[in-house]
């Protein structure tokens, strides 16, 4: 019909026809216009298709009308997106930033699906349980005992992470491939919540799938791609404990912060020695390649829902002792460093739930696998070591520089022969390493040049008490060298124990309390105890010509024609 000004027209009669004769739009010529002009509300579907919607339906607000945006296909999407934007009062530029990030918090709960694993249906005995474990695990792999038994109870504390403030790392390692370390790793998959397994992984897809997922993190081939990867050792690390389990990062093109939380129970396996700093928070788990008669069965060949009992039975173990577990406080044993401890504790606390003679096995499995360590292993650490062992062995307390790093290069087997680019490591590196330390050379007066720079042991006494291994934890390193015991009562120290002293002092320590009338333990701090009130001859390798006499409270012994400075050294008689 043709343009009509209504309120020109004397007879309304008119308009009437014109209404009568409208009629709606064609379907397929009212999709474009409907989706281009129609205001969402909360009773419109979020159909694609752009269909009609009630004029009295109540309006959507912004966040739902976002939502319904972004459900939209890329399509209809772009057909709305200026309209939609103009009726939020917004730039399109800044609609379809926050259409993307709906869409991307959407996606987060899509990608991998989880096996739920069904609690088993009656109360489980945990003690029965870890032997089942431990037993599975032996039938497959080719391990100690102890090492085993580790497996064992580090698969029951990832179904325990909502409990636990400690999360050590389970390192499996082995110094040649075919020892079984994937095979391991595929093994603790089956029994463990939610595993993710990966033979590489970056940063930024680690703590995104940790943060999103919630998974049992086990990462094969460790050694290929983690060497240089410093960030990815960082995430690593702070995921050990729960406080520190946090890292922020920015998203968006808008950079916005946003903090990712990267707790969980993670499994790593490779080749030889990780980074040292990942190496101190971890159960270490080391394999070894199998002999021609060893056998073991392939986990394709394992007896049907086996692994699944196993693990169904774990989360029912799970839900009995959440609160008996959270309320746990283990004994730990000395023997064991400070972070050895915190790396123990939750499965030494499983242990103990468990009962039976699980304790005795988990602090068996504890000294055996992590209670040779040394506090540091660091190069710093190894230098203090071998340091005191020259201070030790020498007889002397004070050294030049140029003497120290002479001793510290006639080792060849050592590295600091060949420390500096395949040279003997120089006197600034020695300052450097023994700066960390609060230490640093010193002139000292000898009687053959002077004075020169060196160093005197009672700098060392606080670096040593600290960081080395304390000699009363294991009395056998302090007597690793002739000269060492046949002068253990010469150089200026506390007093010995006596035989019994000692023993009772340092059996439980070292050996546990298990091992603590065995004869391997009598026999070994006999031998480095018995007849301390015995008059000792003089060392022939140090040159005294004789016994001092009685009345002589100390005596010089000097070695010529070395350049060591022993002569103002006090022997104790």
């Amino acid at each position: 019909m043709s343009q009509t000004d209504f309120n020109d027209m004397k007879d309304q009669s008119a308009v009437r026809d014109c209404i009568a004769a409208a009629r709606p739009p064609d379907d397929d010529q009212s999709t474009e216009a409907g989706n281009a002009s129609s205001v969402p509300t909360q009773a419109a579907s979020s159909s694609s298709e752009g269909e009609a919607v009630s004029a009295n339906a109540k309006p959507m607000s912004d966040n739902e009308r976002i939502a319904w945006l972004s459900s939209l296909s890329a399509l209809d999407y772009d057909r709305l997106r200026e309209a939609e934007a103009k009726t939020l009062g917004i730039r399109t530029s800044t609609l379809d930033k926050l259409v993307r990030a709906s869409r991307a918090e959407n996606d987060q709960t899509d990608g991998i699906d989880f096996d739920e694993i069904e609690p088993w249906g009656d109360p489980v005995n945990p003690s029965i349980l870890l032997t089942d474990l431990a037993t599975t695990i032996r039938r497959f792999i080719i391990c100690q005992d102890e090492t085993a038994d580790a497996a064992a109870l580090w698969c029951a504390m990832a179904w325990f992470m909502d409990v636990v403030q400690i999360a050590p790392i389970a390192i499996i390692t082995a110094p040649e491939k075919r020892c079984g370390k994937s095979q391991l790793l595929f093994l603790l998959g089956r029994l463990v919540p939610r595993p993710l397994a990966a033979s590489n992984i970056t940063p930024a897809a680690l703590f995104r799938a940790v943060d999103a997922w919630k998974p049992t993190l086990l990462i094969d081939e460790a050694d290929a791609f983690m060497r240089d990867n410093e960030e990815l050792r960082g995430l690593l690390n702070c995921g050990h404990t729960r406080d520190s389990a946090y890292i922020v990062r920015v998203v968006g093109d808008d950079h916005t912060p946003k903090r990712f939380n990267v707790w969980g129970a993670k499994a790593l396996a490779g080749i030889g020695h990780l980074a040292d700093t990942i190496m101190d928070r971890a159960i270490v788990l080391e394999l070894r390649r199998k002999l021609p008669h060893e056998e073991v069965l392939r986990l394709r060949y394992a007896e049907p829902r086996l692994f699944d009992d196993l693990a169904s039975k774990l989360a029912r173990f799970a839900i009995d002792y959440r609160d008996e577990l959270r309320k746990s406080r283990p004994s730990l044993p000395p023997a064991l460093n400070d972070r050895a401890q915190d790396n123990w504790e939750p499965l030494l606390a499983i242990a103990d739930v468990a009962g039976d003679r699980w304790p005795d096995r988990a602090r068996r499995a504890a000294l055996k696998l992590s209670g040779s360590e040394s506090d540091g292993g660091t190069v710093g650490n190894e230098l203090l070591a071998d340091i005191k062992e020259i201070f030790e062995t020498r007889l002397v307390h004070r050294i030049k520089t140029a003497d120290l790093i002479e001793a510290l290069c006639e080792d060849e087997e050592k590295s600091w022969a060949t420390y500096n680019r395949g040279k003997r490591i120089s006197p600034r590196q020695v300052a450097s390493r023994l700066k960390e330390y609060g230490i640093a050379s010193k002139n000292i007066r000898t009687d053959t040049y002077g004075i020169s720079k060196g160093f005197e042991r009672s700098q060392f006494e606080e670096a040593f008490s600290r960081y080395l291994v304390d000699p009363e934890k294991n009395p056998l390193q302090r007597y690793n060298t002739p000269e060492a015991s046949i002068h253990a009562e010469s150089v200026a120290e506390p007093p010995l124990q006596t035989p019994l002293q000692t023993a009772s002092a340092t059996e439980s320590d070292i050996f546990g309390d298990q091992f603590a009338d065995s004869a391997v333990a009598h026999e070994a701090l006999r031998s480095v105890t018995k007849n301390h009130s015995a008059t000792r001859k003089p060392a022939e390798t140090l040159g005294c010509s004789g016994v001092a006499d009685k009345g002589q409270k100390t005596a010089s012994c000097a070695k010529g024609g070395d350049g060591w400075l022993s002569g103002d050294a006090e022997i104790v008689i």
